[in-house]
């Protein structure tokens, strides 16, 4: 035998692929580094692993960060979208879509007591932020600012989404809440609040108060960031 035969690896000697060892090798890194020591395209790697169980992921990881634009809107993307993807197939959809339902459960525990102003923005984000149509969606307080309940109530298009003040204010009553979050996104990316934003939550305010519901604030979520209504003296 050559000498440089015997200073070849098993995994060399038998023509295995060039990421022969990289799935351990990355799990090994993601266990002893956490967050911090894998990329994005990395975490969705590992994410897709079970799912996909033989080859090299990298590409595909690579595609979908490069068709999505971020590892949070590759997981918020519609199911649809996610299919016309090469080589993504129900298996690994259904994973990456537990990842985010995952991820928005995390959040929404942050909320359940509203000690932390941050948690709140962070949860609307997580839900919202990368949704391809607008939704509506109000956080129902009792007197401690506990949270009742989360609820979509509307969904409209990519740039509109129909609200009506009385049926927020009813579904309020019905929760016994004393005061509310209202929150939306703008697919757009942009979160600045529109015209038609402001006078929207103005007239919540008016149906909620003499009924003794507060509105906290009401706040837009997209891409760029956040907008609070409140934050901008625009309630």
């Amino acid at each position: 035998m050559s000498e440089n035969a015997k200073n070849q690896k098993p995994a060399e000697q038998e023509g295995a692929p060039h990421y022969h060892g990289h799935r351990k090798r990355l799990r090994k890194r993601f266990l002893e580094g956490g967050n911090a020591a894998v990329t994005d395209y990395e975490m969705l790697e590992l994410v897709l692993f079970r799912a996909l169980p033989r080859g090299d992921l990298k590409p595909l990881a690579k595609t979908l960060l490069k068709t999505f634009g971020s590892f949070a809107e590759v997981l918020a993307a519609p199911a649809q979208r996610l299919a016309e993807i090469k080589g993504l197939g129900e298996s690994s959809i259904t994973d990456l879509k537990i990842v985010h339902a995952a991820a928005i459960r995390f959040a929404r525990d942050g909320i359940r007591v509203l000690s932390s102003w941050s948690h709140v923005l962070d949860y609307c984000r997580t839900t919202m932020a990368f949704a391809d149509k607008e939704q509506f969606r109000i956080l129902f307080l009792d007197k401690r600012n506990h949270l009742i309940a989360d609820e979509a109530q509307q969904t409209g298009t990519v740039d509109h989404t129909p609200v009506y003040p009385r049926e927020v204010v009813k579904r309020a009553l019905e929760l016994s809440a004393t005061a509310i979050i209202l929150v939306h996104n703008h697919p757009s990316g942009d979160p600045t609040p529109s015209r038609a934003d402001v006078e929207m939550t103005k007239a919540i305010i008016e149906v909620a108060r003499p009924l003794g519901i507060a509105v906290h604030d009401h706040i837009i979520v997209g891409k760029e960031g956040h907008a609070s209504l409140k934050g901008l003296k625009l309630i």
